[in-house]
């Protein structure tokens, strides 16, 4: 019935649908085999894209040529950036967006994408010959081969779900589990675990009292994800911002007994930055409130996603406490909110590609790997998918480092360090942060994506031009003087001293009270250079003059790291060997098997000292 495939993805949740399109985009014949084709992309908690580090993350993805951030622009309902007040290391997008959309404009993608095939069915197992993944077993007995196989299998494998006292199995509420893989893989030696996460209730919109809430617009200057000039809404949706009180919490209290969390019923751990509304008040009792996020689930759906209120108490337990907070007086629920654990697979068991390292041509992405949130497990989709399509073909491997991007930080994290509980990315998780911005994602791994095939040369051109064009800015401010005539009564206004003598432009953007707006009222040319590029370009040459001396600080520190990046180690090197590490080293080392000394230096339990033992063995 199926020929011979190049890559099966199992899963087609954010992780599959990126890996899906990077193969088939690169030029792999791909089968994309899911459980159910309404929920291709399916948003299975919150119907928002981006956020803090996350935002960073899509633009990553859309600059190498992925479709994250095309479809979340194509679907948004409301989009902000974040911390727009700090730093631009700190600027993150987020979008608002409509969950029946999405899903579908991902779907339309993929069955545009011509190397892309489906198939409905559950894949129960793994065909694997001579230690190498070569195609997957499913329910209806089908054996379908290919030349690797990338498993994104999200929250399914072995997942149940619970509701207070109530537990059955699901991978989504209303859809089944998975079970079969976890089961061979850990007797092919794979170490497994269990992890939690949660989602919070829905409820009726026209049910709710908005006049008790305080709105929350998006940005009047829209912004957007994708490096394409994809088309945005026109309009967007108002979210609202509400609190709990000790009413609520004192409710919430009474299920406390009946709560999985609280008995031990659930044994995963969950997402430490993403905490169960009863997780919160149990754990910062002394709060009095705890802020509650009310967004519309799209344009056409009265639907309300509580945002901030993840539970799994008992039904009528949640129902009583959302009737306490303001606005909620009336709130009718459509469904409660619940906690499902599954099955992962610790990270430190692959390799920077995300092939496994007990069997090859098989990669791991998304939630198996111990991820929480749509944007880590999208990345690593796209990883999985890209170097799953070079291996199959004997090309060079992709892998990004951590100075470059948020993505290479992720899977550095993970393969080198492990996780036991969801891993959420920060911005504090990257050390080079102030060069990996959202707003020079393009600039920063364009050149990949075009090198790969997947970045048309059009498309790279117009990243070449913004460099350009940026560049051609910052050279006028850097060459050219203005006097205090021209420049005096603005800089007062803006409350920074006037200057005695001709300055060069530059050195007046460098005041934490300048920007190009002001200079541009002072400068008609400057004016009419502005007048001719785009938000973008601008943005970029502002930030590049602002942030300069701190940009050559970071690159010399990235210079200096980059030299142990760089010192290669056999992968079949055997530290037992080597009495003079400790022996805690030894055995993390031996287990991770790092691929730079710079790597093994991020591994947890391997010191200094350690690091200099090994550097001193590597020079003989």
């Amino acid at each position: 019935m199926f020929d011979k495939y190049d890559i099966i993805v199992v899963g087609a949740g954010h992780a599959g649908c990126e890996a899906a399109a990077a193969a088939a985009n690169l030029g792999s014949r791909v089968l994309l085999i899911t459980m159910n084709m309404e929920t291709i992309a399916q948003m299975s908690c919150n119907p928002a894209m981006g956020g803090v580090a996350k935002g960073q993350i899509v633009r990553e993805i859309d600059a190498m040529g992925g479709y994250s951030g095309i479809i979340t622009d194509k679907t948004t309902l409301q989009f902000r950036m974040l911390n727009s007040s700090k730093g631009p290391a700190m600027w993150s997008p987020r979008a608002q967006n409509d969950r029946k959309r999405f899903a579908e404009e991902w779907r339309l993608a993929l069955e545009r994408t011509p190397n892309v095939d489906f198939w409905q069915d559950t894949a129960t197992s793994l065909l694997i010959e001579n230690n190498k993944a070569c195609g997957v077993r499913t329910s209806l007995g089908l054996k379908i081969r290919s030349e690797a196989v990338v498993l994104t299998n999200g929250t399914f494998l072995n997942g149940i779900i619970h509701i207070g006292e109530k537990k059955f199995g699901g991978g989504r509420t209303g859809e089944k589990s998975a079970t079969g893989i976890t089961e061979q893989l850990v007797e092919l030696g794979f170490e497994a675990g269990r992890m939690k996460t949660g989602t919070p209730p829905r409820v009726d919109g026209r049910s709710l009292d908005y006049s008790k809430m305080e709105e929350q617009w998006g940005d009047p200057e829209r912004g957007r994800f994708s490096y394409t000039d994809v088309v945005l809404p026109k309009e967007q949706k108002c979210c609202w911002i509400t609190y709990t009180n000790s009413e609520v919490h004192e409710t919430l209290k009474e299920g406390f007994e009946k709560s999985p969390m609280f008995t031990g019923r659930i044994k995963g751990l969950g997402p430490r930055y993403c905490p169960s509304i009863e997780d919160k008040i149990n754990r910062f009792a002394e709060r009095d409130r705890h802020q509650i996020f009310v967004e519309p689930e799209g344009w056409n759906t009265v639907e309300i996603y509580v945002n901030g209120f993840s539970t799994s108490l008992p039904e009528d337990v949640q129902y009583r406490a959302l009737t306490k907070i303001p606005g909620f007086e009336k709130a009718k629920m459509f469904r409660p909110g619940y906690a499902i654990e599954y099955d992962f697979f610790p990270p430190t068991q692959l390799g920077l590609t995300l092939e496994t390292k007990n069997i090859g041509n098989l990669y791991f992405a998304g939630q198996i790997n111990g991820t929480t949130g749509y944007e880590e497990a999208a990345c690593q989709g796209f990883m999985a998918g890209i170097n799953a399509h070079l291996k199959i073909n004997n090309k060079e491997e992709l892998i990004l480092k951590r100075a470059e991007s948020y993505i290479g930080v992720l899977i550095d994290d993970l393969v080198t360090k492990g996780t036991e509980e969801p891993y959420r990315m920060f911005t504090s998780r990257a050390e080079h942060r102030l060069l990996l911005r959202q707003d020079n994602a393009d600039i920063r791994l364009s050149p990949i994506g075009h090198k790969l095939g997947l970045i048309s040369d059009e498309r790279f051109d117009k990243v070449n031009k913004k460099i350009e064009n940026a560049d051609h800015l910052v050279s006028y401010l850097k060459t050219t003087s203005i006097g205090p005539e021209a420049v005096n009564a603005i800089l007062e206004e803006q409350g920074t001293p006037g200057i005695s003598q001709n300055v060069k432009m530059f050195q007046l953007i460098t005041r934490p009270q300048i920007g190009f707006k002001d200079l541009k009222k002072a400068d008609l040319v400057f004016s009419e250079l502005l007048n001719k590029y785009d938000r973008e370009t601008v943005e970029q040459a502002e930030i590049k003059v602002k942030y300069e001396s701190y940009f050559e600080k970071e690159l010399e520190i990235v210079d200096k790291m980059k030299r142990m990046e760089d010192q290669t180690i056999n992968p079949e090197f055997n530290y037992l060997d080597l009495v003079s590490l400790s022996k805690e080293a030894r055995e993390k080392l031996m287990k991770i098997k790092p691929r730079t000394l710079g790597q093994a230096s991020r591994i947890s339990g391997v010191s200094p000292s350690d690091i200099s033992v090994l550097m001193v063995h590597m020079a003989r």
